[in-house]
């Protein structure tokens, strides 16, 4: 609980807003009358290059805190990962994204963030949310909020660059 593991948009992992350790990819397809979605996910359990891993993190906490946490193993994460998605996956289908943004919100790293559209010189906003279809909500002084899709390099984190569509 400790270690801040923090989701970025539209589906990456990160530490803190530093570092990315995974990534998700769902794909769904719609036959006739239902939704048939496959979820792909990955994380950097033990590799420490080029950048980081979880381990290396729990190492990190360990020293810092004095305690003992054991490193996790893929086939550990694996498991809690899987029934972690289980249980959302049921909160969803019964409560819908509000019964689940909630939780998400609270690990992703955009909170309150300041971005800059279109170029680096281009007019700031404000991350606000998602919309009712997973796109970035911004808000722009005098324009209100609008939702920016992504396009594989519309979210510069590092350079705090949104390029709407």
């Amino acid at each position: 609980q400790g270690i801040e593991l923090r989701v970025k948009w539209p589906n990456d992992i990160y530490y803190s807003d530093l570092m990315k350790l995974g990534g998700v990819l769902v794909n769904s397809t719609l036959i006739e009358t239902t939704f048939h979605i496959l979820i792909g996910f990955g994380f950097n359990v033990s590799n420490s290059n080029p950048t980081i891993c979880i381990n290396d993190l729990i190492s990190r906490f360990n020293k810092a805190e004095g305690t003992k946490l054991q490193p996790l193993s893929a086939d550990c994460l694996i498991a809690r990962t899987v029934t972690l998605l289980e249980r959302l996956v049921d909160v969803f289908q019964e409560k819908g994204p509000n019964g689940v943004l909630p939780r998400y919100y609270k690990y992703w790293v955009h909170s309150g963030k300041q971005v800059r559209l279109g170029s680096e010189d281009g007019p700031a906003a404000w991350i606000v949310g998602i919309d009712d279809y997973g796109y970035l909500q911004v808000h722009e002084e005098g324009k209100g909020v609008e939702s920016v899709h992504p396009d594989g390099n519309s979210f510069d984190m590092l350079r705090n660059l949104i390029v709407p569509k």
